[in-house]
Formats: structure tokens, C-alpha cells, sequence
């Protein structure tokens, strides 16, 4: 794919978005909108990504998008055309220094509104721009009601002749039509030859499009690629388009998941963010959301009603109605209803955490369990603890976190406060109500208000 470069058109204002964060930056289904198309050139095997980005939003989109493509700022939001030009310095630069064998043949342009469009359309599109020696090729559909979108215009003989942008086409009624999906691929030398040539346009913008209409000149190959599902060309405008386009996805990704075996009862109420991963005979309940970079393994249940953000659950664990925030649970936890582990909590397998408890910052380790409500952060725990209802670490003093270590096979009695930072050793009792406020040795019974350590009939001290 040496011979190839993408560009990615992301300087526009976005206006219409009515928004303090920039249109690209907006996310469908999880994903910053400018994502969609450098991920797609890159699963296609494009190499060199050049992204050209505003003033106004440079350090955000580099901040999304990191190193992996090239940055090119376009100062004044003259049109797409002028965007393009932007790019010529860098791309011609080899020529320029009289290599010219080392600058790409042909360049695939996207705009960065467009999270619909699908790697199967663009090598399509790809594939027949190199097949018929094209110096432009098109990706078009048919619209019932193109809105604002650009109509493709056709002669006679079905040739392309020119595309109308909405922008500047007077009277143009938003009836049935072919329109342009604003996907390029161009061979670059005709480009850069052209493109200079194209005029402003009567709103005072350059339109990558113009060069459509050279064809009419006869001195040039300017072909249009087809899809059958139009929707894919769908750009984001406004909220409305926005909303639009979420769900579209929201449906594709749910099917796709239930064609590769997870069962979703009713994927309506179940939204799965684009780069989550589910594990084969998963269960996905009603009312659930997988957001973000979550990851849930095979045979687990979740749901009704829970949410897991940046979270990873294994194999064969349960969620009931709960929340998990950048959290981990091993194969075979299980949690709920109504919990909610935080960041940093950490479930090693088998533990089970029951209802309206919350843990942050803290690791259970195998086999502990906390039945009923209560509070774990900053915490330590070993293995098969058992954790009484209403327990709680303290912490917090006011200005500082502590930690809370408890040993294996420790029993926390109900209501037991332990005030960070303490140490309750392996195999260790606290009475219910105590408050413990010092290091209760291993094997020990700590009671009391403040807790003190006492002897046990089966102490054989």
C-alpha cells in the first residue's frame, strides 16, 4: 500500500453542532468521530495518514489521536479543497527534492464526520479507482431526502459530470437523488495539478468537489463507486444527525455481537460501545451499558440494568444491576444488585460481593465475600475473608488517604469500622460494632469501642 496516501478532512468548525468541543471530537458510541476513518485507512493497510486539523482544535485531536498520523493545519476554514492543498507541501515533498518515485501515486480522502462508512465501501472504492486508471473516484448513494448533502450529476450516458454542493445549489428540492458520501480517491499528480485551478465558490470556500465537473471538459477519468446502503454516507451536522448515527451503529454493533454468539434479549435497550469485546455465550440483560474499552468474558451474565465503564469482567461472573468503573473482576466473581466498584477495585476470581456495597481502590482476593452493604477503599484483602454487613474503612482523615490491610481468612463483624491506616492479621475476628484503631495481631479478637484485643476460650495463650 506504498502508493497510497489518506488524508483526513478535520478543520471544520462545526458550527452547527452548537458546541464548545469540537464536531470531530464528538463521540458515537464511545469513539471521537475522527477515529472512525484513520482506524478504517489503517485496517486497509494505508500507511501515511496526514489529518488535517484546525487551529482551534490541533492540541485535542492530536491528544485523541496521538502520534500514529501526520498533522497538517489548515489556518482559515476555506473549504475542503483548500484543506487538501494543505497537504501538498508534505506530500510532494520527495518530488520536490526530485524523488519523485517516492511520493504516493494516488491519495484517499475522508472527512472526519462520516463513523458509518465501512472498510468493505472504501476498498471497493479503492479497487476500482485502480482498475479504471481513474484520476477520481467517487463513493455515492442514493438518498430519498439528501437534506444537506451533495447531488451527483450524471449525463446522458450515465458519465459524472459534476457534483451540486447544498451550500450553493439554488433551488435544489430534498427529493429522491444520488449524493456524494464525501469519500476521494484521486491519482495524486492529476490532483495537485488541478486542484490549484479550482475557483472559490460564490460562500467564498474552495470545494474538492469542483474537480468533478473537469470531466464535462473531457480531460479527465472521473468515475463514481455505488453502495447499496446509502445510510453509510451519513455525515454529522448537527445533534439530530448525531442522535441519527448513534443509533444506526448502536443496531450494527448489537447484531454483530449476537451473529458471533452472545445472546442480547432485547437489543434496544442495550448499548455497547464500538470498542468493547464480549466472549462467546455471553449474556447481555436488558437495560445494560458497555461502554468505552470494556471487555466481558464468555458464559458471564450482566444485567439487568448495569453499567461497566473501562472495565474488565472474565469468564462465567455475574453482574446484577451494578456499576463498574475502570474495575477488574477474575473469572467466577459475581456482584450485586445495586453495587458499584469504582476505579481501581480488583475482584480476584470466586469472590462475591452482594448488595449496595461500594469498593474502590482496594483487592479482594480469592474467595473473600461481602454479602450486604458496606464500604472498602484504599484496602487490601486476603483470601477467603468474610466481610459482615455494614463494615467500612475509614480511609480518610481529611487530608489524607490510608490504607487498609486485612490478613486470609479474617471474619469482619458487622458494623466493624477499621480507621486507616490498620492491620488486621491472618485469621483474625473483629466483634460486631468494633472500631478498630490499632494492628490486631494474627489469629487475635479484637471488641469493642475503641476496639481492644481479648482473649478467646480457644486461645491457648
Amino acid at each position: 500500500m506504498s502508493q497510497w496516501a489518506g488524508v483526513v478532512l478535520a478543520a471544520g468548525m462545526g458550527v452547527r453542532m452548537k458546541s464548545r468541543l469540537p464536531k470531530v471530537l464528538h463521540p458515537v458510541c464511545g469513539k471521537e468521530m475522527v477515529r472512525y476513518p484513520v482506524d478504517l485507512l489503517q485496517g486497509l493497510g494505508v500507511e501515511r495518514i496526514l489529518v488535517v486539523v484546525s487551529p482551534t482544535n490541533r492540541v485535542e485531536v492530536e491528544k485523541a489521536l496521538g502520534d500514529k498520523v501526520e498533522y497538517v493545519e489548515q489556518a482559515t476554514a476555506n473549504g475542503t479543497g483548500d484543506a487538501v492543498l494543505q497537504t501538498a507541501n508534505r506530500l510532494m515533498a520527495n518530488r520536490l527534492n526530485g524523488a519523485e518515485d517516492d511520493n504516493p501515486e494516488h491519495l484517499i480522502i475522508l472527512g472526519a464526520d462520516s463513523p458509518l462508512l465501512e472498510a468493505e465501501s472504501l476498498s471497493r472504492l479503492m479497487s476500482t479507482h485502480l482498475e479504471k486508471t481513474s484520476n477520481m473516484t467517487i463513493l455515492t448513494g442514493d438518498f430519498d431526502t439528501p437534506g444537506d448533502l451533495g447531488r451527483v450529476q450524471r449525463n446522458g450516458t450515465g458519465q459524472v459530470i459534476g457534483i451540486v454542493e447544498a451550500a450553493t445549489g439554488e433551488g435544489l428540492e430534498d427529493s429522491p437523488a444520488e449524493i456524494n458520501g464525501g469519500a476521494y480517491c484521486f491519482s495524486a499528480p492529476w490532483l495537485w495539478e488541478h486542484l490549484p485551478q479550482v475557483e472559490a465558490s460564490p460562500v467564498g470556500e474552495v470545494y474538492l468537489t469542483a474537480l468533478a465537473s473537469m470531466n464535462s471538459e473531457g480531460n479527465a477519468s472521473i468515475n463514481a463507486v455505488k453502495i447499496a446502503r446509502a445510510n453509510d454516507l451519513q455525515g454529522v451536522n448537527n445533534r439530530v444527525q448525531l442522535a441519527q448515527v448513534e443509533a444506526e451503529l448502536r443496531q450494527r454493533i448489537n447484531q454483530r455481537w449476537m451473529l458471533d454468539g452472545v445472546t442480547i434479549f432485547d437489543p434496544a435497550s442495550v448499548f455497547i460501545d464500538a470498542e468493547v469485546t464480549i466472549g462467546q455465550d455471553a449474556v447481555i440483560l436488558p437495560n445494560t451499558m458497555l461502554l468505552g474499552r470494556t471487555t466481558v468474558g464468555e458464559e458471564s451474565e450482566i444485567g439487568p440494568g448495569s453499567v461497566l465503564r473501562d472495565s474488565s469482567v472474565g469468564n462465567r461472573c455475574r453482574v446484577t444491576t451494578s456499576v463498574l468503573e475502570d474495575a477488574v473482576m477474575e473469572d467466577g466473581a459475581n456482584i450485586g444488585p445495586f453495587s458499584h466498584l469504582r476505579s481501581g477495585a480488583y475482584l480476584e476470581s470466586g469472590v462475591h460481593i452482594g448488595n449496595f456495597a461500594e469498593i474502590k481502590e482496594s483487592r479482594l482476593a480469592v474467595g473473600s465475600l461481602m454479602g450486604h452493604f458496606g464500604y472498602i477503599g484504599d484496602a487490601s484483602i486476603g483470601a477467603n475473608v468474610n466481610l459482615g454487613a455494614g463494615m467500612v474503612t475509614c480511609n480518610y482523615d481529611g487530608r489524607e488517604k490510608h490504607r487498609t490491610n486485612i490478613g486470609a481468612g479474617v471474619f469482619i463483624g458487622c458494623d466493624t469500622m477499621l480507621v486507616a491506616p490498620v492491620t488486621v492479621g491472618d485469621d483474625a475476628v473483629t466483634g460486631a460494632g468494633s472500631v478498630i484503631t490499632e494492628d490486631v495481631p494474627q489469629g487475635r479478637l479484637a471488641v469493642g469501642v475503641p476496639a481492644r484485643i481479648v482473649v478467646r476460650k480457644s486461645d491457648n495463650t
